[in-house]
């Protein structure tokens, strides 16, 4: 058992080591002008996303059950938190972040993360696509009054990140982009490039502990728990969507429950630490596992990398251009989206191509990837009704007795099907109904039955029912 733990901890902490660490640094660089995005998004200030992604990542690293899964502040989050920042003041984000965080504790005491398994195919890939749209989507908005300069740094960024990997691999890309962009800005001395210090100050000094500077009492309670538990929901809803991507990407089978108590544990520990509440990131985390960061030891650089940044290099991370982030932000969009549901989409069953749109397009007018989630859930689940509503009834005469055989699944939807083909048999003097190939599924269905048989019984008929 001993040699066990001790192999899974070295590899957990030491295997591929160098291309960890470069994929958490790499990760961090897409991180950071999400974190200020997703600040501005709840109307806190930009330190808070920053120190919220510091404190989650940090937690998550040890406590969390999929290692190399970026955890941090979250945009599906940062919507549903700005009503309660306008109305009732930061003071109230911090207290519902943390009963965010305890609801998620108990979501995976109670193993909840089970009901991930009722999520179809054709709603994971919605909701990837989805999110990669919003998320170039997102970054049009850098673009706006900016000179003809700025679409060539993207393209330049885009260049260096296909390009780089065809001739040198041992740093990643995105990386080198970062480097090359940020010296030939300052070295060319392009004042009119939009820096990341230009969109938002960022405050060099690190987070510290607090308690919410509320009242303690009933009222706040019921003015904070509406909020924390569409925020837990939303939360789970994400992060168990890209802990199934991240299992499907790698090919391992992790814990989701043990995930959903790490999540929790780390809310809690970013609301009394001055942060928002925050869950996975599918973006960062497909960039971080295909840039090799599958252990932990990548999520602990990412987070110590961001501390750094802020702490330490917060005079240098300002004079990044912003060109160089879009860049990766958009490399992203185009290696998460799955190109096969639309390059494939007449190859694919036409109920799951329906359940992926209707997945899309809910996110994307609502801007709530849960509501998308649920949606495409209901459809796939109201789709399911129907194929299995579907039933097959075949009538054989044998003198004056007629034999009816009932193939498929009795259930509410199909049950009146049941009444329509058999109560009214005015022929036979004998019915048999014969039920072996087909299940009786709830109480709509059986009272289907017993209808049929009262009706042939009142109409003189003999009936015998096999196979109840």
């Amino acid at each position: 058992m001993s040699l066990s733990l001790n192999h899974s901890w070295r590899e957990q902490w030491t295997s591929n080591a160098r291309v960890n660490i470069l994929a958490g640094i790499t990760a961090t660089l897409a991180l950071v002008p999400d974190s200020l995005a997703f600040s501005f998004m709840a109307g806190v200030p930009p330190v808070v996303g920053i120190y919220a992604s510091i404190c989650i990542l940090l937690v998550i690293t040890f406590l969390g059950g999929r290692p190399g899964m970026i955890s941090a502040a979250a945009g599906s989050m940062a919507v549903l938190m700005l009503t309660l920042v306008k109305e009732h003041g930061i003071e109230y984000l911090f207290a519902a972040t943390v009963l965010t965080g305890i609801i998620q504790f108990l979501m995976g005491v109670f193993k909840l993360g089970k009901l991930m398994r009722f999520v179809p195919s054709g709603v994971l890939t919605g909701f990837i696509n989805a999110l990669a749209i919003m998320i170039f989507l997102s970054q049009l908005r850098y673009f706006k009054g900016e000179s003809w300069m700025m679409y060539v740094l993207v393209a330049v960024t885009l260049g260096i990140i296909y390009l780089v990997p065809r001739f040198f691999k041992a740093i990643p890309s995105p990386l080198i982009a970062v480097v090359v962009l940020t010296l030939a800005v300052w070295a060319f001395g392009m004042g009119d490039v939009t820096r990341i210090g230009d969109i938002a100050s960022i405050d060099a000094s690190l987070p510290s502990f607090l308690l919410p500077d509320i009242p303690f009492s009933l009222d706040t309670l019921w003015i904070i728990l509406p909020y924390s538990l569409s925020l837990a929901v939303v939360g789970y809803t994400e992060t168990m969507l890209t802990h199934n991507l991240l299992d499907e990407m790698t090919g391992e089978k992790t814990d989701k429950n043990r995930e959903m108590k790490g999540q929790g544990i780390a809310n809690i520990v970013a609301g009394f630490f001055g942060g928002m509440a925050g869950c996975a990131l599918v973006a960062e985390s497909v960039l971080n596992v295909k840039m090799g960061g599958k252990n932990r030891l990548s999520t602990l650089v990412a987070a110590l990398f961001l501390l750094l940044l802020v702490v330490l290099l917060g005079d240098l991370l300002s004079l990044v251009p912003m060109a160089a982030l879009v860049g990766i932000m958009l490399m992203v969009c185009i290696a998460i989206f799955d190109w096969s549901s639309v390059f494939r989409m007449k190859r694919l069953p036409l109920g799951e191509t329906v359940v992926m749109l209707v997945t899309v397009g809910a996110v994307l007018l609502t801007h709530d990837l849960a509501i998308g989630v649920v949606a495409g859930v209901f459809v796939s689940f109201i789709g399911f009704a129907v194929k299995a509503s579907k039933v097959q009834i075949d009538d054989e005469w044998n003198g004056s007795t007629r034999t009816y055989r009932v193939q498929g699944q009795l259930f509410f939807a199909s049950a009146s099907e049941l009444e329509e083909r058999i109560a009214h048999d005015c022929e036979a003097e004998e019915v048999h109904i014969d039920l072996t190939g087909t299940k009786v599924w709830d109480h709509t269905a059986n009272l289907a039955v017993r209808k049929t048989v009262d009706r042939l019984q009142k109409n003189g008929k003999q009936v015998t029912v096999v196979g109840v």
